[in-house]
């Protein structure tokens, strides 16, 4: 390598980006992180691959998760390494971008991107997101804002970020405008966390929390309606868990606003507040559950959580 080229390294994790299709028409990770950089190092950009898994990020459990996360702390400490790019399925994206953010303060870049489209399809978005990716980790300014996501044209950041689309190359979005370019550092592992998500819907009672509970949860994220609304039922069943010192977060399955706990009638927002629910303003449940696992990781108080989901509003101030 010349002084004058900038060294890129490349994280693959496997998704649709390294993916072909075989004689049945079924798509699962087939190339490598050498295959996919392959041309791609030019006159002042040198691409290094780092092979660590091969996985559709459906299958992913949060320890694999934690295991990119190290893998982006080991390129973050090379000093020859000017800048990261990290390949992951789309499917579960959202999460593994927000523990990253959530545990590493940049001194560089750390940009993820994937594709909606397999390798071998006609339209394949992989190799034009993954170009675009190693363009944005060699400039130096995007270590200020956070890990963030390019994807069809697009740089977007961690916090609040989802998948709007299962079959559109402009996949993601961000469920509200709070920002949290400045990550707080939440360093602790977390693979040992179990936090699950439950969906509610009208009429629902209580049977999976209760059995999150009985099956060592340590945490629990509430898929609700609305601007996080449940019934009579899930609120008695957060009482259970404040009890037994189980967090409660409450977010939403709609995608997009402010989520504000100000509903009563036996079963709102407000109820499950009162109950000792944390409320989620702007991360909806895959995010919530990542915040939450790296919160009781490292230890935090239930104060510092209220403000963690209220968009960090105590850290902005200050």
């Amino acid at each position: 390598m010349t002084e004058s080229k900038l060294l890129v390294a490349v994280i693959a994790t496997g998704g649709t980006i390294a993916s072909t299709r075989d004689e049945t028409g079924t798509a699962k990770p087939a190339l490598s992180g050498e295959d996919l950089i392959s041309g791609l190092s030019g006159a002042h950009v040198l691409v290094k691959p780092v092979e660590l898994m091969a996985k559709d990020s459906s299958s992913l459990t949060i320890s694999d998760m934690q295991n990119i996360s190290d893998a982006v702390g080991r390129e973050l400490a090379d000093p020859a390494v000017s800048g990261i790019v990290v390949l992951h399925g789309t499917d579960a994206m959202e999460e593994s971008v927000l523990l990253v953010h959530l545990q590493h303060r940049l001194t560089k870049p750390v940009i993820f991107t994937g594709a909606q489209f397999t390798a071998d399809h006609p339209q394949a978005d992989g190799p034009g997101n993954l170009s675009a990716a190693i363009t944005a980790s060699t400039d130096p300014s995007n270590a200020d804002k956070g890990v963030l996501l390019c994807f069809c044209g697009r740089l977007l950041p961690a916090w609040g970020l989802y998948k709007r689309s299962a079959d559109e190359p402009d996949a993601f979005d961000l469920s509200g405008q709070a920002t949290c370019a400045e990550s707080p550092g939440f360093t602790a592992d977390v693979k040992n966390m179990r936090v699950d998500i439950v969906a509610i819907y009208p009429g629902c009672d209580a049977v999976h929390i209760d059995a999150s509970l009985k099956a060592g949860a340590r945490g629990v994220v509430l898929s609700a309606l609305g601007s996080g609304n449940a019934n009579a039922s899930i609120v008695e069943a957060v009482r259970r868990c404040t009890e037994n010192n189980v967090p409660v977060v409450v977010s939403s399955r709609v995608s997009v606003g402010d989520l504000v706990a100000g509903y009563g009638g036996g079963g709102g927002g407000h109820d499950m507040g009162a109950e000792g629910a944390i409320h989620s303003r702007t991360l909806r449940a895959g995010q919530a559950r990542i915040l939450l696992a790296a919160m009781m990781a490292s230890s935090k108080s239930r104060a510092d959580m209220t403000d963690a989901f209220n968009d960090f509003q105590k850290m902005a101030k200050t």
